[in-house]
């Protein structure tokens, strides 16, 4: 931990190995070990999804264990690999992405216009500044975790939607809650170290289930209570806005090399995973789209 600097999230990983592990010598820890830790740190234990495995247990300790073949303190790890399965790469129709931020709550529509219109990360949306937004020359700067920046190019409807929010100080984004005095507007969404997008998890599902996007009712029983409660899961999530602008992107302008920079990809195969393949009908209503915006006036 005191090697780089880690994320907050990678911190409580470690913090969950450690408190497992305890004094264990890291040659002595191995393929069988995964089992028991899966079992004292996840929820879950075996039956947690592949994904959580390797997130929460498999890659931290891996890292950890490659770090101590570094100083001569264990041999290098070999762990049996996970399969993660591949998951179905979605994105929005115009006509889709339009009722998305028509049914959105005022605060998020903003956001879902300029996740749309720019490409850009949900953290690098959340984490984004007003210092670093000219709107007269159309340009943003979105940070890195790891400092670094790059430069973002505002379409039309982006420059519409963030016209319309107040607060030109701080954080551009805001998350909002409902008290018995009224809307209150906080500072930003929580810092979750740039892992998971679970600050808008309600009102996404909110809005997706509005629009008629697809999805399922999850019904539960809350632990110390009898009556069920349920709740709407859409099929659609909030990365997905970065997959639909890719495969927008491709539809207008077919040039990968232009989508990769733009999207601030590393490699052509991660751009190809984005990137769909639409109908070239589409493209008259994309270009429209990030020129007018949805079909609905902002609120000023």
């Amino acid at each position: 931990m005191k090697d780089a600097p880690r994320s907050a999230a990678t911190g409580r990983y470690v913090d969950r190995l450690v408190e497992y592990f305890g004094d264990t010598k890291l040659s002595s820890i191995n393929n069988a070990s995964l089992r028991g830790a899966y079992a004292k740190i996840l929820k879950d234990a075996e039956k947690a999804a592949p994904s959580t495995k390797k997130r929460a247990v498999r890659t931290p300790l891996q890292a950890i264990l490659e770090f101590g073949a570094i100083q001569g303190w264990c041999d290098r790890p070999a762990f049996a690999p996970i399969s993660v399965p591949t998951t179905i790469k979605r994105f929005l129709l115009p006509e889709q992405a339009t009722a998305l931020v028509q049914h959105a709550a005022p605060h998020l529509q903003p956001l879902f216009v300029f996740l749309l219109g720019t490409g850009c990360r949900l953290s690098e949306a959340l984490d984004l500044q007003w210092k670093d937004i000219n709107l007269h020359g159309a340009r943003a700067v979105v940070w890195q975790k790891q400092g670094r920046q790059r430069h973002v190019d505002l379409c039309p409807a982006v420059i519409r939607w963030l016209s319309s929010i107040e607060l030109r100080d701080g954080y551009v984004f805001r998350p909002e809650k409902k008290t018995a005095h009224g809307i209150i507007t906080g500072e930003r969404y929580h810092d979750s170290g740039r892992q998971y997008g679970g600050q808008i998890k309600n009102g996404w599902a909110g809005a997706c289930h509005r629009a008629g996007l697809p999805g399922r009712i999850r019904e539960w029983v809350p632990k110390g209570q009898k009556k069920a409660k349920q709740a709407f899961v859409p099929e659609f999530t909030p990365h997905d806005l970065r997959h639909t602008w890719a495969s927008w992107h491709y539809c207008v302008h077919k040039d990968l090399l232009l989508l990769k920079s733009d999207g601030d990809w590393s490699g052509i195969n991660t751009v190809t995973v984005y990137a769909k393949l639409m109908p070239p009908v589409y493209r008259e209503d994309i270009i429209k789209w990030w020129s007018s915006g949805p079909r609905i006036v902002p609120k000023t």
